[in-house]
């Protein structure tokens, strides 16, 4: 990762420009391409992306929630075959930075760019001025090439506002087909209520970063990701625990099957695999635990199929 303003590459660079909230189908075909137009040359494959997200500037109140976080970016940029990733820091004085004077100060200057990837669609630099057409008349004046990237789908376009909209309306499938993967919440362990403990299963209570996009409420069958490196079946919840509350607050609480170490204050991935059921209340606690029990055996029936770390393009 590059957020450093005086930095200068050493090489070329064949350059994509993007958020690339959730790495989507479509942002890994960008990628790719990116990584072939490299060829057997000594051009870098470089992205350029945005944090925080500039609709949390330049339109708080209908800024996305995201689907990654920074790092969850970076590591699957990486895995995609991104040599370096420039992070831009967005603030309003980089709204105001005009589109020109953004191809000459980080593609010209500081990438020492020799092509450019982008969305047909792409609009960058104050008000959104810039397109496919600036980049392409800087090009003749600089010496790179534009390859505009189509933009794909299925039964609608592949896109971060899809793979939102799916996951909150709990169309997990979806937004899984969308992404290529199991869509994957990245968050701290905090301290719970130890109520899943004394019904026999235990939980880790997850804290997202701010404006994370969940899940629609519901139970779902996943995988978690421990700091020692291996993975576990999670039966995990998103919810406000009605049984036992009548306005509980929202939660993400993981049941890591056969897992017994402590997970405080550490930092845990849960991909979420199949959707199991609606959140519910039951007629007892005898009723929600045999319940739980189905949940587990579901959770690790699933798990036995995941393949970690997957995306659609690299299998």
């Amino acid at each position: 990762m590059i957020d450093d303003d005086e930095w200068r590459a050493s090489s070329p660079s064949v350059v994509a420009i993007g958020v690339f909230d959730g790495l989507h189908r479509g942002h890994q075909q960008v990628l790719v391409e990116v990584r072939a137009l490299t060829g057997a040359s000594d051009a870098a494959a470089t992205v350029v992306t945005f944090d925080p997200h500039p609709a949390t500037v330049l339109d708080p109140p209908h800024a996305p929630r995201l689907i990654g976080t920074i790092g969850q970016r970076i590591e699957g940029m990486a895995r995609l075959g991104v040599d370096q990733v420039r992070v831009v820091r967005f603030d309003h004085t980089l709204a105001s930075e005009s589109a020109e004077e953004f191809i000459e100060r980080v593609l010209v200057a500081q990438l020492r760019v020799r092509d450019v990837v982008v969305g047909e669609d792409f609009r960058f630099g104050h008000e959104r001025r810039g397109d496919v057409a600036l980049l392409r008349s800087y090009g003749e004046r600089h010496g790179y090439a534009v390859h505009p990237a189509r933009i794909e789908g299925d039964e609608e376009r592949w896109s971060s506002t899809a793979v939102r909209a799916a996951l909150a309306r709990g169309d997990l499938a979806r937004a899984n087909r969308v992404l290529g993967r199991p869509f994957t919440l990245r968050g701290a362990v905090v301290h719970g209520d130890a109520r899943g403990a004394t019904l026999g299963f235990a939980t880790a209570n997850l804290e997202p970063e701010a404006r994370q996009q969940l899940p629609a409420r519901g139970v779902y069958a996943g995988a978690a990701h421990t700091p020692d490196g291996d993975w576990w079946p999670a039966a995990v919840s998103v919810g406000t625990r009605p049984q036992f509350y009548d306005a509980g607050d929202l939660r993400v609480e993981a049941h890591l099957v056969g897992y017994h170490g402590d997970l405080y204050d550490q930092v845990l991935d849960l991909s979420f695999l199949s959707a199991l059921r609606p959140e519910t209340t039951f007629d007892g606690v005898d009723a929600l635990v045999a319940q739980m029990e189905r949940d587990v055996a579901a959770t690790v029936a699933a798990f036995a199929t995941f393949t970690p770390g997957s995306f659609a393009l690299l299998g």
